[in-house]
């Protein structure tokens, strides 16, 4: 009998079938078909044939991951719209809705994470209660960049936003903006602490569903315009 099977998987092979199409017909595991196949020579037509039909079965995949990928954003943002009704009734949830929508990143072609950035000190303290209260972000997730000019004074902007944020020195990143002769700077005075950007790591989902939420208060005041 496995004598008969091996002749027989050997045969399929010499037509061009793949290893998953023969399991489907011959009853052994795939080890043994690769040992029956070590010394099965195949023809040029053969050897393309396999070829092709191993490409075709790597882009159904792919293509089967980008249909549930667009499917699990599509869900996450229909719930995010159905949750509008009652949660823009809240002032401070529409507050911080509409700051991100402004001033927050937003997905575009490609996954982003949740990112808001200002130079703005309130507009920070706003944004992160309300990413605690409405994402429960945890603290531990959260990152800070900040852009600043090079030759303003560093140390003393990092301490102002660590002080005020309550955040410590090992969760920001310093990114510096060369100096530009022709640019006539007005904002390098004291009041000048550069621009920070709060990012939340793991926070995919959560952008999507502020995305829906957006989409949402937009629906509603559609409606009652």
């Amino acid at each position: 009998m496995k004598s008969l099977f091996k002749n027989q998987a050997i045969a399929l092979r010499r037509h061009g079938l793949s290893y998953s199409e023969i399991l489907k017909q011959i009853p052994v595991v795939k080890s043994t078909l690769s040992v029956w196949f070590v010394d099965v020579g195949l023809a040029k037509k053969q050897r393309q044939l396999i070829t092709e039909k191993r490409i075709a079965g790597r882009l159904r995949a792919l293509e089967s991951i980008r249909r549930n990928k667009i499917q699990r954003v599509r869900d996450i943002k229909d719930l995010a719209k159905k949750e509008v009704a009652v949660l823009i009734q809240d002032p401070f949830w529409l507050t911080g809705v509409i700051l991100y929508w402004g001033e927050g990143t937003k997905e575009r072609t490609h996954a982003t994470s949740v990112k808001f950035t200002n130079m703005d000190l309130q507009m920070h303290q706003l944004f992160l209660e309300w990413s605690r209260r409405y994402l429960s972000i945890a603290t531990e997730d959260l990152l800070f960049e900040l852009f600043i000019h090079e030759r303003a004074d560093i140390e003393r902007a990092k301490k102002y936003w660590m002080h005020h944020l309550g955040f410590t020195e090992d969760k920001y990143r310093v990114y510096f903006k060369k100096h530009n002769p022709k640019t006539k700077r007005k904002r390098i005075g004291d009041d000048y602490y550069g621009v920070l950007a709060i990012m939340a790591r793991k926070s995919i989902p959560l952008n999507r569903k502020i995305a829906g939420w957006i989409e949402g208060v937009t629906l509603y005041l559609n409606q009652k315009m």
